[in-house]
C-alpha cells in the first residue's frame, strides 16, 4: 500500500490541496455573500443554499475556465511552438517529423507493440482523435467551464440588476455584458502571463528533481527538459 501511494502520491496531493481549497473558497465565499447580503438590508441566507447561487457557481467556473484554457493553449502551442533555452520546450532544430522526443514519433510505428492503447492499435480516425486528445479535452472542459461561469454569472447579475429595479439577462444575455468579458480576461491575462514566465524563467532557473526543469548543470542553451 505505501508504494502505491508513492506511484500516486502527486495526483493524491493535488486532490487534496483542490478540496481543501474549494472548501476554504465555498466558508469564506459564504460570508463574504451574507456580509454583502447585510449591508443592502437583504435577508441572510444559509450555507447550504449559497452552494445553489450564481454567486458561488460563478466564481468557481470563472476560475476554472481560466485554468484549462491555459493548459489547453499551453499543451497545443507547444506541439509546434518552441522557445529555445526553455525546460519548456521542444528542440528548436527538429527536423520536419519531429526529434523533440519520443511524444515526436510517429504512433503507427508502434501499433504492434505490447502495451500500446487501442487508438493505437485500431489506427485511421481513431488514432487520429487519440493523437490530440489531450488537448481536445481539455478545451471541451474549458468550454464548459466557460458555459457555468456564463450561467452562474446570469444568476448573480440578474438578482443584483432586480435589486437595482433593473431588469434580468439571460446565459446568451450575459455573454453580451462587458461583465462576462472584464471577469474572462482578468483571468486569462494572469494565466498567459504565468505561461510566459515559466517558459523563460526555466532558461536561467533551475529547480533540482522536478522535470519541469533542466538538469542543474545544463547549459541556459539548452532547450528541453532532458
Amino acid at each position: 500500500m505505501p508504494g502505491k501511494l508513492r506511484n500516486h502520491s502527486l495526483s493524491i496531493v493535488a486532490a487534496a490541496l483542490f478540496a481543501l481549497s474549494l472548501v476554504g473558497q465555498a466558508v469564506t465565499g459564504f460570508k463574504v455573500h451574507n456580509q454583502d447580503q447585510k449591508d443592502h438590508h437583504q435577508q441572510e441566507i444559509g450555507f447550504g443554499q449559497y452552494l445553489t447561487t450564481g454567486a458561488f457557481y460563478e466564481a468557481t467556473f470563472e476560475n476554472w475556465e481560466s485554468e484549462f484554457l491555459q493548459m489547453a493553449s499551453f499543451i497545443f502551442l507547444t506541439a509546434f511552438l518552441v522557445q529555445k533555452g526553455s525546460a519548456e520546450s521542444r528542440k528548436p532544430d527538429g527536423t520536419a517529423t519531429g526529434d523533440g522526443g519520443e511524444g515526436d514519433e510517429d504512433p503507427r510505428d508502434h501499433a504492434h507493440e505490447p502495451g500500446a492503447p487501442w487508438p493505437v492499435r485500431r489506427g485511421g480516425l481513431v488514432l487520429k482523435a487519440y493523437e490530440n486528445s489531450l488537448s481536445l479535452a481539455l478545451f471541451v472542459i474549458f468550454l464548459l467551464c466557460l458555459a457555468g461561469h456564463a450561467a452562474g454569472g446570469a444568476a448573480e447579475y440578474s438578482q443584483d440588476q432586480l435589486a437595482h429595479g433593473g431588469q434580468p439577462v439571460s446565459m446568451l444575455g450575459y455573454l453580451g455584458t462587458p461583465k462576462f468579458w472584464f471577469e474572462s480576461f482578468q483571468n486569462w491575462q494572469s494565466e498567459f502571463l504565468s505561461v510566459l514566465a515559466i517558459v523563460l524563467l526555466s532558461v536561467v532557473l533551475r529547480q533540482r528533481g522536478s522535470p519541469e526543469s533542466k538538469p542543474v548543470h545544463a547549459p541556459h542553451a539548452s532547450t528541453g527538459a532532458e
